[in-house]
């Protein structure tokens, strides 16, 4: 059965690769993309919605309407916004898509971006660990009939792009060993995309996925 798409963070380096990967599927029927701004991206399959406050979906609840699968991918690395900014992003913007979505598709299937190190007990120093755990329990507290969150490691980008910082250049020139840690440490970029493709549409055997499980699924 032809599926239909909203994915939230399609700018971003896994969003994007999972809007290609939706686009040339012939699984799915349609993809909404929510963005802050238009892109130069056109396809028969895509319509892109702007979106001005990531908080409020009020004048957007229809695109929310006959979901099938919804992935979410805003995020931020740590250190570019202040605190404040960069709880609402992980938190926040997270927490009011999926509420958007079980309210007008309670049957579909939300794949949320996190990140390895996610602390459910809340109680990490550290502000991507804290805020990831509580998003993700906000999240499953909904009881969205499937939900998957996945924390993935390092994420090698494999299409070529301006790192954020000195530590993700130092991290790229390195993968090559930090690659040989195993499959706990790091995964690339398509490698993710496409575990969370499939996730979506398939289903996975747990709500969480760790790196090690979502390279299994890709």
């Amino acid at each position: 059965m032809m599926q239909n798409v909203v994915i939230a963070g399609a700018s971003g380096m896994v969003g994007n690769l999972i809007l290609k990967r939706c686009l040339s599927s012939s699984s799915i029927n349609k993809v909404t993309s929510l963005v802050r701004r238009t892109t130069a991206i056109q396809h028969p399959k895509m319509s892109e919605v702007l979106v001005d406050n990531f908080k409020d979906y009020a004048t957007q609840s229809h695109v929310f309407k006959d979901v099938d699968i919804a992935f979410f991918c805003i995020g931020v690395y740590t250190g570019q916004v202040t605190d404040d900014a960069f709880r609402e992003i992980t938190i926040d913007y997270a927490v009011s898509f999926a509420d958007a979505l079980k309210t007008h598709s309670p049957d579909a299937t939300l794949c949320f971006l996190s990140g390895t190190g996610a602390d459910r007990e809340e109680k990490s120093r550290m502000a991507f660990a804290r805020y990831k755990g509580i998003a993700e329990n906000k999240i499953s507290a909904m009881g969205l009939a499937q939900y998957y969150t996945f924390r993935p490691g390092y994420i090698y980008p494999v299409e070529p792009r301006k790192e954020p910082s000195l530590m993700y250049r130092i991290m790229r020139t390195l993968y090559p060993l930090i690659r040989l840690m195993g499959n706990n440490g790091s995964i690339k970029s398509t490698e993710l995309a496409e575990a969370m493709y499939h996730v979506g549409l398939n289903g996975a055997a747990s709500e969480i996925l760790e790196n090690k499980d979502i390279l299994n699924y890709a």
